[in-house]
């Protein structure tokens, strides 16, 4: 399925850059860009070093070459002075080697010599490259400082900002617990004046069910006295009340 595919790779990539957008700072980003072009800079010091180097080497090797023209011309003309024209005829040989490579080094020493130059044109340039960059890095640095601290400014003034959007947040909580135990305390007192807690303030006396049920007990217990003791006046014919008149009579 290269179609879902693709359109996955698109979707997570524009993730990925947008991370990368939220978490880069211009200010980091430009001074390691900064400090990368010194290290360049450096690099190329260094070239032009290398380079001076090995061509002081091949001036010093042919010093020793022209020395050794000159002496080797000098011992051919000795020996052919002296009469011995084999001796000056290999000193000549010699002397058309060296010179041969003595013609070479000075090749090679001037094309070192141009090589140092385009590096010295280069450090050159690249030295006016760094140093523009580093002004307007400056300056880019503190325009985004700038408006940075603008927009701090402007999001605290308006409460659009994060910060300030989570103190909106914590106000509206607030509100809200206010209103629902203002709500709270208004349900009591409404309870409160309609005597709704009156039986909460009796069970607070300390009767429990034990006690209901000894009071059930004990009046349950007169009422069986009482029963019994009517019965017993019954059963003598004469009403309780009629002896207590005859004997309030008497």
């Amino acid at each position: 399925m290269p179609g879902v595919s693709g359109r996955f790779s698109t979707v997570v990539k524009a993730k990925i850059s947008k991370l990368l957008d939220r978490a880069e700072d211009p200010a980091e980003t430009l001074d390691y860009s900064y400090q990368k072009q010194l290290e360049s800079l450096q690099n190329v010091k260094k070239g032009i070093a290398d380079v001076v180097t090995a061509k002081k080497r091949l001036q010093m090797q042919s010093s020793k070459l022209e020395q050794s023209v000159v002496k080797l011309d000098t011992q051919a003309r000795q020996a052919l002075a002296q009469g011995n024209e084999e001796l000056a005829r290999v000193a000549l040989e010699r002397k058309n080697v060296a010179q041969s490579e003595l013609q070479s080094l000075d090749s090679q020493v001037a094309e070192l010599e141009a090589q140092q130059q385009k590096l010295v044109d280069s450090q050159q340039k690249l030295t006016t490259k760094i140093e523009t960059f580093r002004t307007k890095k400056e300056v880019i640095k503190a325009q985004y400082s700038a408006a940075e601290a603008q927009v701090r400014i402007s999001e605290a003034a308006t409460g659009v900002g994060e910060e300030m959007a989570d103190v909106g947040l914590a106000m509206q909580r607030a509100v809200d617990k206010t209103e629902q135990m203002k709500a709270r305390a208004d349900a009591v007192g409404e309870l409160e004046a309609s005597g709704a807690f009156d039986d909460l303030t009796q069970l607070g006396s300390g009767e429990d069910d034990i006690d209901r049920q000894l009071k059930e007990l004990s009046s349950t217990a007169t009422v069986d006295d009482e029963l019994a003791k009517m019965k017993a006046e019954l059963g003598s014919g004469t009403p309780p009340d009629a002896k207590q008149i005859e004997g309030g009579q008497a």
